[in-house]
């Protein structure tokens, strides 16, 4: 396991832990970006590989055995870079794919899940709505997390059909309309809702205020984040000196943040690294 070394001030400001961490995520598309950010703003000096599958998406209305095939064809691009951890940055994947991914890849490289954030958010009190794409909504999954994180509070599950596949195109109207769509979905005694897809975290902003009144939002960027560090074996410094590199995969392709992704803050954020080479 990686241990970081003691700090010192780099040039130029910022701190140097004097290691390097290489974090690779993957997922079918974008949804991959909100951790991407969160382990940047965590790491500053954090190599990222992301890895994602536009020839493959979207991944949603694939059967379980089909998905697990092309998780593991983004997943061996991504290890063959030979990072230190890979988040599997995608809700469906982490359902059907996790298995087969940890016994491919662990112990040689850490495997972190990203699971809905229904513990927390119910946790906090009061009733609950998740937000989930259609096939992840009512499913036994979503149903065994609420059963055993959520039992004692009011749970709405509220599918978002389309949404996923608007942000993933950035397509502006349809984003608005189905986050409208969702919204009238809510109770309006839900004191929180959790964001039950990776995509749904980058438009976070747009669905509390269609929400219009004030309510928590939970997603799972922070949480896997801070998890694979953990797992890596080095801390959170959010003072390190940046200057992390990027590298984009496409399929297995190497490429670039596509304008879709650039229209989003969080995929600006890893803009402003040095791309790898």
């Amino acid at each position: 396991m990686r241990r970081s070394l003691p700090h010192r001030t780099a040039p130029g400001g910022g701190v140097d832990y004097g290691d390097r961490v290489k974090i690779a995520l993957m997922d079918s598309g974008i949804g991959l970006l909100a951790a991407a950010a969160a382990v940047r703003r965590l790491r500053p000096d954090a190599d990222l590989v992301l890895s994602s599958d536009p020839d493959g998406m979207p991944w949603g209305p694939r059967t379980p055995e089909d998905l697990t095939r092309r998780a593991l064809v983004v997943a061996r691009a991504a290890a063959a870079h030979h990072p230190d951890a890979l988040i599997v940055a995608c809700n469906t994947a982490s359902v059907h794919a996790l298995p087969a991914l940890r016994a491919e890849l662990e112990p040689a490289v850490p495997v972190i899940g990203t699971v809905p954030a229904i513990k927390p958010a119910a946790a906090a009190g009061g009733a609950v709505a998740i937000w989930a794409t259609p096939a992840t909504t009512g499913s036994p999954y979503q149903r065994a997390l609420i059963r055993d994180f959520a039992g004692a509070v009011e749970v709405t599950e509220v599918p978002c059909p389309g949404l996923a596949d608007a942000v993933q195109h950035a397509d502006e109207s349809a984003v608005d309309r189905t986050i409208a769509a969702a919204a009238a979905l809510t109770p309006r005694g839900a004191r929180a809702v959790v964001l039950g897809c990776t995509h749904y975290e980058l438009v976070a902003e747009r669905i509390r205020a269609a929400l219009g009144r004030p309510v928590a939002l939970y997603g799972s960027a922070g949480a896997v984040a801070a998890q694979a560090l953990r797992r890596v074996g080095v801390p959170a410094a959010p003072g390190a000196a940046p200057g992390g590199r990027l590298m984009v995969l496409f399929s297995g392709r190497e490429a670039a943040l596509s304008e879709q992704a650039l229209s989003y803050a969080e995929a600006r954020l890893l803009r402003t690294v040095t791309p790898a080479h």
